[in-house]
């Protein structure tokens, strides 16, 4: 048997984005009481309109992110993103910051999705999480370039070091071909391996990074030794109310 393990931040109105960039914008277009007379009063329905950067919540990055000369979000096959075996890997302590080096068997993970877990998430909506996370490691990078994963996953909000302009993490695995999700969370209730990952954007073109919600497809009997715990997060209410 098996269990569904989201891994993702859900998005609502006011939610920040990376900083710089407008909040989420979650509104009725049209609402079930302004629609009656549509319908002479036999049916009613909601309509959402949504204003959100490509930088919210839980993304992925295309390659054309960074590359002007690559593939869009609309241009990523799906069987990239969808059906694929997981791997987690620990990077230093979420508490500590710092670049994150981690160790992985480079010819299992090829053509996988590598999660990088370090415990930021937990911090997900403090001014701590986007100024003083981890971020990746200058030879961890060359490693997963070497070992050609389909993405890489992390739990923390940039795997670059914010403090450098040149943003070579991105530049070196989106240049390689290798997609990559940030702002993953709930890594604590996953297996190192042994489970199937997704995380299938909106066939959106021209967009260099969107929202998804990723999750994993895990067999009970892979999650013999995991921690059970998963972090509830946010879930959104109507439109203009806190999440709870």
């Amino acid at each position: 048997m098996a269990r569904i393990i989201d891994l993702g931040h859900a998005i609502y109105d006011g939610m920040p984005a990376y900083p710089g960039l407008p909040p989420a914008r979650v509104t009725q277009f049209l609402s079930h009481e302004g629609s009656r007379e549509r319908y002479d009063h036999r049916a009613e329905f909601a309509l959402t309109l949504l204003e959100i950067a490509g930088n919210t919540g839980t993304y992925l990055d295309s390659p054309w992110h960074r590359h002007s000369g690559a593939y869009d979000i609309a241009g990523i096959p799906l069987d990239r993103v969808a059906d694929l075996p997981g791997f987690v890997v620990d990077g230093v302590d979420g508490a500590q910051g710092g670049a994150s080096e981690v160790h992985f068997d480079s010819d299992t993970v090829r053509g996988g999705a590598l999660l990088i877990r370090t415990g930021w998430s937990d911090r997900w909506s403090s001014e701590d999480y986007w100024t003083k996370g981890p971020c990746l490691a200058t030879r961890t990078i060359d490693k997963i370039v070497q070992a050609r994963p389909s993405l890489v996953g992390v739990d923390f909000s940039n795997v670059d070091d914010i403090r450098d302009p040149e943003r070579p993490v991105h530049t070196q695995l989106l240049g390689a071909d290798i997609l990559i999700v940030e702002h993953l969370t709930g890594l604590s209730g996953l297996p190192r391996e042994g489970f199937r990952f997704h995380c299938v954007p909106l066939s959106v073109g021209g967009a260099a990074s969107i929202p998804v919600r990723p999750y994993a497809v895990v067999e009970e009997r892979s999650m013999k030794g995991t921690r059970r715990h998963i972090r509830r997060r946010p879930v959104p209410g109507p439109p203009g109310a806190t999440p709870r």
